[in-house]
C-alpha cells in the first residue's frame, strides 16, 4: 500500500512543506539493516557527530539537531510515527530499532529525542489536530521541547502541584513555576501540566496544556547541576494565556495524560539508555583487556555493571512489545524505572572507578564529558519518580504487600 500526504504545518510560516510516502513498514530488523548500510555510505557526512560531545550542554543541542535534521530527511526518524506527524507509519519498534542502531553505529541519540519519546505519543493520542500542527518541528529538531511537570513542593507527589490556571472564554490564564525541566531554558513550547481544580481534588483537578515559552509572562532560567552544565531549567508564568485548544485530552484530564506518557518516558528511555550503557561497557572492557594488572573487583565490577545493563534491556524489550501491541504496562513500566535507576549509577560508578585518575583529574574534553555523566547518574534515582516511590507502586499494585496499619501498628 502506498499512500502520498503533501504536509504542511498549521502554525508555521517558515517549515518547508514536504511530501510524505506511506509504504507498509518495514519490520525492525530489517530498518537495523538498511540503516547500517546507509551509515556506512553517509561515512563524511556523519563523521562530525563521532567527534568528542560538547562540553555545554547548549553546544550538544545545537550539534544534536543537525543530527535530526538528517535523520529526519533521510527518513530515519520518521519511521514509528503516523504520517498525519510527518512519520512514515509503523510503530514503537522501528524507533527503537534505530536508536540502538544509532549507538551501535557509535552515532550519538539526539538528546532532542527524549522529549519527542516522553511528548510526542501523548500529544498525538489525545489531541492529534494539534499534534499535526506543531510535531513536525519536533520531530526534525527544529525546536525543543520540555515537560513541566515538578515544582518546587510537588516532585514525584505530582497531584499535589500548584501551578494554576483559570479558565476565561477561550483562554487559559497560568499562574506559577515549574522545576528541574529537561532543556526547561532551551525550550519552544512547554507541556504543562497545571491545575485546573480546587486543591483538594487532587489528581482530578488537573489539565495539560501546550504553552509556547515566547509567550507573555513566560520566563525561563537554567539550573546548572555539579557536572558544570546547564542540564535542567525552571519556568516562571506569570499571568500566562494559552488557547483553550492547546489543551492535551480533555479539561480535568490531565492526569491519565501524565499517566499515558510516563510509559514511553520509561520505556524508550529506558531501551535509549541501555544501549549508550553497553556501548559505554564494551569500551570499558576493550581498555581493560589491555591492561596488565586488573584485579579480581574490577571483574566483579564490571560484571556488575553488565548484569545490570542486560536484566534493563529484557525488561524494556518486554515493555516495548506491550506498547508495540497497543496495551498499557500499567504499573509494572516501574519495575523499567528501578532497573534504569540501577544500571545508570552501576556503569557510570564502574567507569568511575575503573577509569581513575582520567575521569576525576584529566582536564581533557573527554574527562569533562566522563564528570558530567557520572554526576548526572546521581540523580537517576531522582528524575522520572523517585525510587522510593516506584518501590511503593510495586509493593502495592505488583507484589500486593500488606500495609503497616494490617499489622495493628
Amino acid at each position: 500500500m502506498i499512500v502520498k500526504y503533501i504536509f504542511i504545518p498549521m502554525d508555521s510560516a517558515t517549515f518547508r512543506g514536504f511530501e510524505v510516502t506511506v509504504t507498509d513498514a518495514p519490520d525492525p530488523a530489517s530498518l537495523a539493516i538498511s540503516f547500517a548500510d546507509w551509515v556506512q555510505g553517509e561515512a563524511a557526512a556523519l563523521e562530525e557527530f563521532r567527534a568528542p560531545e560538547p562540553t555545554t550542554l547548549e553546544g550538544r543541542m545545537a550539534r544534536d539537531a543537525r543530527l535530526m535534521a538528517l535523520l529526519f530527511d533521510n527518513g530515519w526518524t520518521r519511521w514509528g510515527w503516523p504520517p498525519e506527524v510527518g512519520g512514515l507509519g509503523g510503530g514503537p519498534l522501528l524507533r527503537a530499532a534505530v536508536y540502538e542502531s544509532l549507538t551501535a553505529a557509535h552515532l550519538p541519540v539526539p538528546e532532542q529525542v527524549l522529549v519527542l519519546e516522553t511528548l510526542g505519543p501523548a500529544i498525538t493520542q489525545f489531541n492529534p489536530h494539534l499534534a499535526a500542527a506543531t510535531m513536525p518541528r519536533l520531530l526534525r529538531g527544529d525546536e525543543v521541547w520540555c515537560q513541566g511537570f515538578s515544582e518546587p513542593d510537588a516532585g514525584s507527589d505530582l497531584a499535589s502541584l500548584r501551578c494554576r490556571a483559570v479558565q476565561e472564554g477561550e483562554e487559559f490564564v497560568v499562574n506559577g513555576q515549574k522545576t528541574w525541566s529537561s532543556f526547561g531554558h532551551l525550550a519552544s513550547r512547554c507541556a504543562l501540566l497545571v491545575r485546573t481544580g480546587p486543591a483538594e481534588s487532587r489528581h482530578r483537578g488537573l489539565t495539560m496544556l501546550l504553552v509556547d515559552t515566547d509567550t507573555p509572562g513566560v520566563t525561563a532560567r537554567p539550573i546548572r547541576f555539579a557536572g558544570g552544565r546547564n542540564e535542567t531549567g525552571e519556568l516562571f508564568f506569570d499571568s500566562v494565556r494559552v488557547p483553550a485548544s492547546r489543551v492535551i485530552g480533555r479539561v480535568g484530564g490531565g492526569w491519565a495524560v501524565a499517566m499515558f506518557l510516563l510509559q514511553y518516558e520509561r520505556c524508550m528511555y529506558g531501551w535509549i539508555r541501555q544501549a549508550w550503557l553497553h556501548q559505554e561497557l564494551s569500551k570499558l572492557s576493550a581498555r581493560l583487556a589491555k591492561e596488565p594488572l586488573v584485579n579480581a573487583r574490577d571483574h566483579t565490577q564490571l560484571a556488575e555493571a553488565y548484569l545490570a545493563t542486560f536484566a534493563l534491556r529484557a525488561r524494556c524489550r518486554r515493555s516495548l512489545r506491550i506498547l508495540a501491541a497497543g496495551n498499557n504496562p500499567g504499573p509494572e513500566i516501574s519495575v523499567d524505572k528501578l532497573l534504569l535507576s540501577r544500571a545508570e549509577q552501576t556503569v557510570l560508578d564502574a567507569r568511575r572507578d575503573l577509569e581513575w585518575p582520567h575521569l576525576e583529574l584529566s582536564v581533557d574534553a573527554s574527562a569533562q564529558t566522563l564528570r558530567s555523566e557520572w554526576f548526572y547518574s546521581r540523580a537517576a534515582s531522582i528524575y522520572g519518580g523517585a525510587v522510593e516511590i516506584q518501590r511503593s507502586i510495586v509493593a502495592d499494585h505488583l507484589l500486593k504487600l500488606p500495609k503497616e496499619s494490617e499489622h495493628g501498628r
